[in-house]
């Protein structure tokens, strides 16, 4: 085989490894993401209060685990974002350890995907540490979770300049991937396959922002 014409991270993060949160740990992650709502600069904004939260996939990359969160609010808005930890016994040793070194992160939007019947998958995302790769050139590692708007979906992929460098298989209709962008002048796009490995829809993290541009121009 010969050698790869581009070098970079790929698969990266362990695939989920825990169901989706319930019971005592949903509440604890829970707790940890409302702490850090009320940290969101605002700017104004009445955010009311944020309704049941919808948690996504574990991945886990650089020694901490993610799971990501979204929850709608009680003035039609949508809260995001993450919690992370320390994994419990993560080399497997057998010792019972619990998560430790909580850590999350939230904003919120007004763009729901209820007022855009246009869009095929409704994502989020959020850069969580750098790789480094040849001749100076950073990576952004970026989180990204999101739900399909449309039927038939199965796995979804995140790729880079047509690469792949990671994939997530649906959980109750909801992923969560890891992957390099912003990337030698590169940047992610993530895409959703069904069951015979036909692609039923691509979304660009900057496509909605150059459509703007194109607009206002």
């Amino acid at each position: 085989m010969p050698p790869a014409a581009r070098f970079v991270t790929r698969f990266a993060a362990e695939p989920p490894q825990d169901a989706l949160p319930s019971g005592r740990w949903a509440d604890t992650l829970t707790a940890e993401f409302l702490e850090a709502c009320l940290r969101i600069n605002t700017d104004g904004e009445d955010l009311g209060e944020a309704g049941v939260p919808t948690w996504y996939p574990d991945r886990t990359w650089n020694g901490r685990t993610y799971v990501p969160v979204t929850a709608l609010t009680t003035t039609n808005l949508e809260v995001f974002g993450y919690v992370s930890f320390l994994p419990g016994d993560p080399h497997g040793t057998g010792e019972e350890q619990e998560p430790s070194d909580f850590a999350a992160s939230a904003d919120f939007t007004d763009e729901l995907a209820e007022s855009h019947p246009d869009w095929r998958m409704d994502l989020c995302d959020e850069v969580i540490g750098t790789w480094r790769g040849e001749g100076g050139n950073r990576a952004d590692m970026t989180l990204v979770w999101g739900v399909p708007q449309i039927r038939g979906g199965i796995v979804a992929t995140a790729e880079l300049a047509d690469l792949a460098v990671d994939q997530c298989l649906l959980v109750e209709d909801r992923f969560t991937l890891i992957a390099p962008d912003d990337y030698r002048q590169d940047f992610l796009e993530i895409k959703l396959f069904n069951v015979r490995g036909e692609e039923l829809a691509r979304e660009s993290l900057y496509a909605e922002d150059g459509e703007d541009d194109d607009d206002e121009e």
